[in-house]
């Protein structure tokens, strides 16, 4: 194992080479902890020099109804009555506090997510 440190997207690339030949090595071997580690160095450059906008609350709801087949109708629970509903969807209106907690607690969407922008 010759792990160094990556420092520009030249180590970048070959990093990932490495990555290709290793993926599905099993763990606790030579090959296994060669991949860990390189993953992990992968995470640090890619977070550091390729860093992902936080995401967008309408989206992350939206992606979530998509993911389990969920209406409009369906958010009424979490939201409000279904004008309100349309307004947060059609970004008419901001997410309060108390639809974001019902948001993460009744759909499991990270908060992270939905505090996202928020002033």
């Amino acid at each position: 194992m010759n792990i160094k440190p990556i420092r520009n997207d030249d180590d970048l690339a070959a990093a990932l080479g490495r990555t290709q030949q290793l993926w599905g090595a099993e763990t606790n071997t030579p090959e296994g902890d060669e991949l860990e580690v390189l993953a992990l160095l992968i995470e640090k450059y890619e977070d550091e020099h390729y860093p992902m906008p936080p995401s967008d609350p309408i989206e992350a709801i939206k992606f979530r109804m998509d993911q389990q087949g969920l209406t409009p109708r369906d958010l009424e629970a979490y939201i409000g009555p279904s004008g309100r509903v349309s307004e947060v969807l059609n970004r008419k209106r901001p997410l309060s506090l108390r639809m974001i907690k019902r948001l993460h607690e009744g759909l499991h969407i990270p908060y992270e997510s939905l505090l996202s922008g928020a002033a």
